[in-house]
């Protein structure tokens, strides 16, 4: 019994190692991703020595072709349709994360818009101060309040 188990193992492996299909990849790709190939050899075996290739697809592909987005210094972002984004600059801090900002460009006697901090911002701990240029999204039902989405560098 013991024999004829080993023989089966044996003959499966053999079958594996000289055939091209891989059986866990998937048929197809959800979606066009980039695949890396990577070689990993087998351990040295009295049946075959052979070399065998993996197609990596979602999270292990994207970390082993690196991070695409590491050189760029442009910010991608979703864009939303019900908000007005304008470049604006702090003129007083105030407590619990709140800032009043000037908008650029606005005439003088346009009061100034309370503005508080986007949660990504307060994740990453951005420090935001007086005289900062940031952008904050104003929500069109009160054009008083907003949100310092980015700050300006």
């Amino acid at each position: 019994k013991m024999m004829k188990l080993i023989l089966i193992l044996l003959s499966a492996m053999l079958c594996m190692s000289s055939t091209s299909v891989n059986a866990f990849a998937p048929s197809f790709p959800t979606a066009p991703v980039r695949s890396a190939t990577l070689q990993f050899t087998t351990p040295s075996t009295p049946i075959s020595t052979t070399a065998t290739s993996t197609t990596l697809f979602g999270k292990k592909a994207a970390r082993a072709l690196g991070n695409a987005r590491k050189g760029k210094s442009e910010r991608v972002k979703k864009v939303k349709d019900d908000v007005i984004e304008v470049e604006a600059t702090v003129i007083e801090s105030l407590p619990n994360a709140m800032f009043r900002c000037t908008i650029d460009g606005a005439p003088e006697t346009q009061e100034p818009v309370l503005a508080t901090i986007s949660g990504k911002i307060r994740k990453f701990f951005v420090k935001i101060l007086v005289g900062d240029k940031v952008t904050i999204e104003l929500s069109p039902y009160d054009l008083t309040r907003g949100r310092i989405t980015f700050r300006k560098r």
